[in-house]
C-alpha cells in the first residue's frame, strides 16, 4: 500500500483491513496437478481474452505505458519487499523482457495484439474484492510549532526486514522488521509507545502536519503530497515500517458498537474523530503498525507517488496486490460494479499493472486501486468496496508454470 505505499488500501481498509480470500490451492487448472512451487498457492483457471468481459473496449494504450515503466526497473529489494520465491523471480524475469520487446504501439489495436501474443489468460478462481487508495494533499510545516505539532518520521538507521533467512531465534512471529545491530536485531517501539515519546530527541523528524488526523490516514495511504507554509509542494512516500501488526480502527470502532460497517468511510471516519478528540489517542493506539517516510526528490512533480515496486503509479491502472502471492509488473485484468463510489462510470473493467502491495492486502483475489491524488481522488477511493473478478496476464512463455503448456 507504498509499499511502498503501505498502502493499506483506501481508508476502507481501516475498516476491512485483512479481508483477503484464503489460498485456494496452486496455480494450475481445475484438476490438474500444480507444477509451480507451493507459495503461489492461488488457483488460475486458463480462460481466452474472448472470455475477458469488456476486454475489446478497453484502453490498451494506456495499460501498455503502464507496464512500460518496468523495462528499466530495479528489483524490489529497495523497498524491503524482496520477491519471496525462485518462481516470482523468474516471472518477474520474463515480464522485463516482455517490456523491453514490446513493440511502439500506434493504435489501441496494436497495443491489445501485443498483450494477446505475449500473454495467456489465467482467471483467478477465488471471489475478488477491491477497495481503493488514494494520495492524500495535506498542510504542513519543516519547522515545528503550535499549529504545526505532529510529525512523520524518517526510517531509523538500521532498519531492516526479517526474513527467513536472517530471522534471529526467539524473534516474534507477528513483527516483520527491527533495527540491526551488527548481528543482532532489536524490536522497534510500536504506534503506542512512539505516540508517547518513543522516538522523541532521535533526529528522525522528516516534516510537521497541522493535523495528527491527517497524519494517521498518510500512515495508512503510504504517501502524501505536503503542501508548505510558502506555498511550496513536498511528497513524502513511504520508508520502512516498525513491523507490528496492521489493526483498522473502523473495525475497532464497529466492534465497540460506535456504528456499522457502512457509517466508517472515510467520511464518517473523520466526522467520529471530529465528535470525539478525547478518543482519538484511544483509537489509533489499536493500530501497533506505524510507518516511516522519505521526501520524494527524484520523480516528476506530475507522476504518481512510488509505490512498492519501485516506480510512480498511475491513476487507474495501479493495482496493490498480496506480494507473497503475486509478482510486481504482473498485468491483471479488473471487473468490477463499482456502484455508489462516485466514479462517472462505475463500471470498472479494466487492466491493471501490480505495482504495490499492503498490510491489508492479503488472499489472492485482493486488490487495491490506486484512484489518484487529492480530496476527489480519496472521495472516490473511501467508497470503493466491492466484489470483482480477476484474471491474470501469464507471460506466454512461461504458460507451463500453469500446466497449459505453450
Amino acid at each position: 500500500m507504498s509499499r511502498a505505499l503501505r498502502r493499506v488500501g483506501a481508508l476502507l481498509i481501516l475498516l476491512t483491513a485483512a479481508q483477503g480470500f484464503a489460498p485456494g490451492g496452486a496455480f494450475a487448472k481445475p484438476g490438474k496437478t500444480a507444477s509451480v512451487s507451493d507459495d503461489l498457492t492461488s488457483r488460475l483457471a486458463a480462460g481466452s481474452f474472448a472470455e475477458i468481459s469488456g476486454w475489446d473496449r478497453d484502453d490498451h494504450l494506456a495499460a501498455l505505458s503502464a507496464f512500460r515503466r518496468f523495462c528499466n526497473s530495479r528489483d524490489d529489494t529497495r523497498t524491503g519487499v524482496p520477491s519471496t520465491s525462485q518462481s516470482q523471480r523468474e516471472v518477474l524475469a520474463e515480464l522485463k523482457q516482455i517490456c523491453k520487446d514490446a513493440p511502439d504501439a500506434a493504435s489501441n489495436s496494436d497495443a491489445r495484439a501485443f498483450f494477446e501474443r505475449a500473454f495467456v489468460p489465467a482467471r483467478i478462481v477465488a471471489s475478488g474484492f477491491v477497495t481503493g487508495y488514494y494520495e492524500p494533499e495535506v498542510d504542513g510545516s519543516r519547522k515545528p510549532s503550535e499549529v504545526y505539532a505532529t510529525p512523520l518520521y524518517r526510517a531509523p538507521q538500521g532498519l531492516t526486514l526479517v526474513t527467513d533467512k536472517n530471522r534471529p531465534k526467539g524473534w516474534p512471529a507477528d513483527i516483520s522488521h527491527g533495527i540491526r545491530r551488527g548481528k543482532a536485531f532489536e524490536v522497534l517501539p510500536d504506534r503506542p509507545s512512539i505516540m508517547k515519546g518513543a522516538l522523541e530527541g532521535k533526529d528522525l523528524e522528516l516534516i510537521w502536519l497541522r493535523s495528527p488526523v491527517d497524519a494517521f490516514f498518510v500512515h495508512v495511504q503510504g504517501s502524501a503530497r505536503v503542501r508548505l507554509e510558502d506555498g511550496s509542494v513536498i511528497r513524502v512516500g513511504y520508508a520502512g515500517k516498525t513491523g507490528h501488526p496492521y489493526t483498522a480502527i473502523g473495525r475497532v470502532l464497529v466492534q465497540a458498537g460506535e456504528g456499522t460497517p457502512e457509517d466508517f468511510t472515510m467520511t464518517g471516519l473523520r466526522g467520529w474523530l471530529q465528535r470525539n478528540p478525547q478518543r482519538m489517542d484511544w483509537l489509533f493506539a489499536h493500530n501497533r503498525s506505524f510507518i516511516f517516510f522519505r521526501a520524494i526528490e527524484d520523480i516528476d512533480p506530475g507522476q504518481g507517488p512510488i509505490g512498492a515496486a519501485g516506480v510512480p503509479l498511475v491513476a487507474g491502472r495501479s493495482i496493490a496486490m498480496d506480494h507473497s502471492l503475486h509478482t510486481y509488473g504482473m498485468p491483471v485484468f479488473v471487473d468490477a460494479d463499482l456502484a455508489g463510489s462516485g466514479l462517472t462510470d462505475p463500471r470498472w473493467q479494466r487492466l491493471m499493472i501490480v505495482d504495490d502491495t499492503g498490510s491489508a492486502i492479503k488472499g489472492q483475489a485482493r486488490g487495491d486501486l490506486f484512484i489518484g491524488s487529492g480530496a476527489k481522488a480519496g472521495t472516490i477511493a473511501g467508497a470503493v468496496r466491492h466484489p470483482a473478478s480477476m484474471t491474470l496476464l501469464w507471460p506466454r512463455k512461461l504458460a507451463h508454470l500453469l500446466g497449459q503448456g505453450s
